[in-house]
């Protein structure tokens, strides 16, 4: 008996001999992976489908980056993998499940469908551009700090969770919303070519770098975003874009939007790189640091319409102006830049060249374009009396009675001066001079009452006040 068990355990543990030698190799089907290991000293040749296990399994970072790999099967015995690039390759499928250790992983440049990187919840750094993606889950990846997965087929991408994300690069894709409220911590921002409408950087305070061209953004709010940059927003639907809080910025394209008001006014212009806001149709002004600035490189570079404020864009809206009018009637001339109101704002009743004004009254001359609208107005005075001497004036600069003058229609005024309380002379008029400005010497005078008088060219003296109110 003692004869039979000894031969029969020895045909046993000859018979074990292959598979206890196969539970040392791992599997490596693919040719050319192998060829890269053999390559880089983890295997011997010649080629036969097998690398030794114990070769492998400690190994932290591997590169295998350009080989023409279609199969990366055998990968999953790199049970210490922390770096794996495998981009550039012809993967289609690829599965890193049992690669719990990796920190870094590369897989651009591939042909990959799916991908499954849940349990890699050490990930920090993974880069998936450029393959066939349709879906991919990075909720239990809260490690990351760089996600770059643009040019793929996603539709969605949830980074709520992912917190501590400093780079996020999912242009090229087919997503129709991003929230990137969590991710607090972004510095650079990349989400072009996409199908967003809606965009909210209003929680990345630590965004220099944002690129969002090329979707349906119709707002854009970049008041918080303090560090900003760089801002590549073309081809939107915006249709204002103030950056007067941005004062890093040095690189602005946002051409091809709806555009009609855009402030630059940063304080930084003279530092700007790129400034891009040509094909913008409707766009006529343009809000900067210095309108005498130098704009040379600003494209387009026809473009000479800049304000110091968003009211000064007013000022290139064409409008016509007339001069007050007394007399017992008057009739409203042809103008070419505007339209006729009683009241200012277009409001009131609308009136038409030609019409006859015979009661007192101000008229506004009302223009607006696409963006801005400009307005003046005009006193119609009816009187039998050979002139008119206005009883206030307020020198604000709102355009609206910022000079004090006599109206003579008649040319019957021969001239007008304007005194103090005290008699002092401030101001010799011309009846076709503009007027009092209110000042003297460069100095504005207070509010309160001023005389003046008036020489006719019958020699006739009048006398009379009026008040100065600020």
């Amino acid at each position: 008996m003692c004869l039979h068990f000894k031969k029969l355990l020895y045909r046993l543990s000859f018979l074990l001999i292959p598979f206890i030698g196969a539970s040392q190799n791992t599997a490596i089907p693919d040719a050319n992976f192998e060829q890269t290991l053999i390559d880089l000293g983890y295997d011997t040749g010649p080629i036969n489908g097998l690398v030794a296990t114990a070769n492998i399994n400690t190994i932290t970072t591997l590169n295998v980056s350009g080989e023409n790999i279609t199969d990366l099967t055998g990968i999953e015995d790199f049970i210490a993998l922390t770096i794996l690039n495998c981009s550039e390759n012809a993967l289609t499928n690829l599965n890193v499940s049992l690669n719990i250790n990796l920190v870094e992983l590369y897989v651009f440049d591939n042909q990959l469908v799916t991908l499954n990187t849940t349990p890699l919840i050490n990930l920090k750094i993974f880069w998936c551009y450029n393959n066939q993606l349709s879906n991919l889950n990075v909720t239990q990846n809260t490690n990351l700090i760089s996600l770059v997965c643009s040019n793929n087929n996603l539709t969605r991408l949830d980074s709520s969770n992912n917190t501590g994300l400093n780079v996020f690069v999912c242009e090229q894709n087919q997503i129709t919303a991003l929230d990137v409220t969590n991710n607090t911590t972004l510095n650079r921002f990349q989400c072009g070519d996409n199908l967003l409408f809606n965009l909210d950087v209003s929680q990345n305070t630590n965004l220099s770098y944002l690129s969002c061209e090329q979707n349906q953004i119709s707002s854009l709010n970049t008041s918080n975003n303090n560090l900003l940059n760089t801002l590549f927003c073309f081809e939107n639907q915006l249709t204002e874009l103030d950056l007067s809080e941005n004062r890093s910025l040095t690189n602005l394209n946002c051409s091809n939007n709806n555009l009609c008001r855009l402030n630059v006014k940063n304080g930084n212009n003279n530092n700007i790189a790129l400034m891009d806001f040509s094909s913008n149709a409707n766009l006529n002004c343009v809000v900067v640091d210095n309108i005498n600035g130098d704009h040379s490189i600003w494209e387009p570079l026809s473009f000479f319409n800049y304000a110091n404020t968003p009211d000064g864009c007013k000022d290139f809206v064409p409008i016509d102006s007339l001069n007050d009018f007394i007399g017992s009637s008057y009739t409203l001339p042809i103008i070419n830049n505007g339209s006729y109101f009683t009241e200012s704002g277009a409001n009131g009743i609308a009136l038409n060249s030609g019409d006859v004004i015979s009661t007192s009254q101000t008229i506004y001359i009302y223009n607006e374009t696409a963006c801005y609208n400009n307005e003046s107005s005009f006193n119609v005075l009816i009187s039998d009396k050979q002139y008119y001497a206005p009883r206030y004036f307020t020198p604000n600069n709102d355009g609206r009675h910022d000079f004090w003058n006599v109206l003579d229609n008649n040319n019957s005024v021969k001239s007008v001066s304007v005194f103090n309380k005290y008699g002092k002379l401030l101001k010799y008029l011309n009846p076709d001079s503009e007027g009092w400005n209110g000042t003297y010497n460069g100095q504005l005078m207070p509010t309160g009452v001023y005389w003046f008088r008036i020489i006719l060219n019958s020699g006739e003296v009048v006398r009379g006040h009026f008040a100065l109110k600020r």
